[in-house]
């Protein structure tokens, strides 16, 4: 059922895969602004936005037939604009072009029926006093400057965070607190990053962390022993922010719940 407080996205078109990308996008972006839900198709109720699959002949006219009598804010995505005047987002999808494209329909594309029947915050911003994100989230590393990157980009989608400089702290901290995902660095003095991992997942009884490993080695040999260890991914140094927010997805299950996200769609969005 969707949220009365929420925004409605139809998403129209596109295959299976791309449309799961899609409604994960649309779940994870709650994290950051304003709430949104993706449209079910027995909602009869007119959505607060559309995206649309501009190189699906059907979903164009499917689209049209909708939008005949009444308007909103659409997003094309396709290598077609057919004339529109909406704004259009090529193929692979990138996360952050899509988001910003979304707070600005909201913001700036919203018909009066929509801006009047929106909830009560602020389009296109993050949400005030909004409710906190159960989601506990590890960062491990021992250098400043990697926990206060990934301190700002994980704080802007509400995540609770805990910050470790060393492997002995970090199996500290999850000695007495579940996390649902630990960033954990590979090369740190004393016990490394496979070490913890291997601690991390042999623990009992307890419900699964995700360990997503932090490192400059990129090797097959590498990723072999992370495997080996138990990791669940990787994140190559420096950290690339469109990577990061696909791991974010992935692995903090509130977002992805909420979505229908499933993790094979996720190889389709890349700068």
């Amino acid at each position: 059922m969707i949220e009365s407080d929420a925004y409605t996205v139809a998403v129209l078109g596109f295959g299976q895969t791309e449309r799961a990308v899609l409604k994960s996008m649309i779940g994870l972006s709650a994290r950051r602004g304003p709430r949104l839900a993706a449209a079910s198709e027995f909602d009869a109720r007119t959505p607060d936005i559309y995206l649309v699959d501009t190189d699906n002949a059907g979903a164009v006219e499917h689209f049209r037939r909708c939008t005949s009598t009444i308007q909103r804010p659409t997003i094309l995505i396709g290598s077609q604009d057919l004339g529109m005047k909406w704004p259009r987002l090529d193929r692979p999808l990138h996360w952050k072009r899509l988001f910003q494209a979304l707070d600005n329909a909201l913001s700036a594309g919203a018909s009066p029926e929509a801006v009047t029947s929106a909830p009560a915050f602020a389009r296109g911003g993050p949400v005030a006093g909004g409710a906190a994100v159960r989601d506990w989230t590890l960062v491990v590393d021992d250098s400043v400057t990697v926990r206060e990157f990934m301190k700002t980009r994980l704080a802007q989608y509400r995540i609770n965070i805990d910050f470790a400089a060393s492997g002995e702290e970090a199996i500290g901290l999850t000695g007495r607190r579940h996390y649902l995902c630990v960033f954990l660095d590979v090369v740190m003095p004393g016990m490394d990053g496979y070490q913890v991992c291997k601690l991390i997942k042999a623990r009992k009884g307890t419900p699964r962390t995700a360990v997503v490993m932090l490192t400059s080695k990129s090797s097959p040999f590498d990723r072999i022993r992370g495997t080996m260890a138990g990791c669940d991914a990787y994140l190559t140094k420096p950290v690339d922010e469109d990577r990061l927010l696909e791991t974010i997805a992935k692995y903090l299950p509130e977002a992805a719940t909420a979505s229908g996200f499933y993790s094979p769609s996720m190889a389709l969005i890349r700068t």
